[in-house]
């Protein structure tokens, strides 16, 4: 048995799906019935489940064939009705005066229904907006509010590094980020400098904050009075990469010692 990883839009979700008797390959396009309709999307993972998994893929929905000219054609059809609903949901927008940000639109493949996906501060009464948007596209609308992280998955862009947002490239889901990670990697606690396009903190920020962590556990926190092989001293800052501790000695001078070399003053008294 087969299952291929779907993805709809780029950036978006991979969903799971029942290949059956197909043989498809990465970047294939095939059509498939979803919660919402039928759509187009294209395979971006394939992997093969023994026989002794048919719970796994019992519950999944099956692609229904691979995609052909005609349904290339209807994809370049809706996203040409994809601008225009957002370039016609933009002007009502500013039209009704409302305090909202249009981020992307999303024509369902067989035209059923259109996502109109924004960005507001709080809650926002779009029901006339509604209005506007049936009586222009003669279809289902959805209001979909989402957060700025998600707003920069949809549009992409390029991080400090200089590559594309991970959130474009990899990333599947958005996973809690705070200052202490910031903190416990010694990195300048300037929004400016651990911010993303986004606005919130950069989710690499996590990626090796567990080793940072690791490393830390058995060194002194800054500012601790320890004592080295040249006297007492006090911590000044931490290199746990490195496994170096940077302290200052009573005379001035600062110098670089390991955590073997050290130990708490309050553990040498007691």
């Amino acid at each position: 048995m087969r299952v291929v990883g779907i993805q709809f839009r780029a950036g978006g979700k991979v969903y799971d799906f029942d290949a059956c008797s197909l043989e498809l390959k990465i970047a294939e396009k095939v059509i498939v019935k979803t919660e919402k309709g039928f759509g187009i999307g294209t395979v971006v993972r394939e992997s093969v489940i023994s026989d002794d998994d048919t719970e796994v893929v019992a519950g999944l929905k099956k692609v229904i064939r691979k995609a052909g000219e005609v349904d290339f054609e209807q994809e370049r059809k809706n996203h040409k009705l994809e601008l225009e609903a957002k370039l016609f949901c933009r002007e009502r927008i500013i039209a009704r005066g409302l305090s909202m940000k249009l981020v992307d639109v999303e024509y369902l493949y067989d035209g059923s229904k259109i996502i109109f996906y924004f960005t507001a501060e709080g809650r926002v009464d779009f029901r006339d907006l509604v209005r506007d948007l049936v009586r222009q596209f003669h279809t289902r609308i959805e209001m979909r509010q989402i957060g700025v992280r998600h707003e920069a998955k949809m549009l992409g862009g390029v991080g400090t590094c200089g590559k594309e947002l991970c959130c474009c490239r990899f990333m599947k889901t958005f996973k809690p980020v705070s200052v202490r990670m910031a903190k416990d990697q010694n990195l300048s606690l300037n929004p400016e400098m651990i911010s993303g396009v986004c606005g919130r903190l950069m989710c690499c920020l996590a990626y090796e904050h567990d080793t940072y962590v690791k490393a830390k556990k058995d060194m002194p926190k800054c500012g601790k009075r320890v004592n080295t092989p040249y006297g007492s001293a006090e911590v000044l800052r931490l290199n746990p990469l490195q496994g170096k501790i940077m302290v200052r000695l009573e005379n001035g001078e600062e110098i670089e010692v390991s955590p073997d070399e050290i130990r708490e003053e309050l553990e040498v008294k007691g």
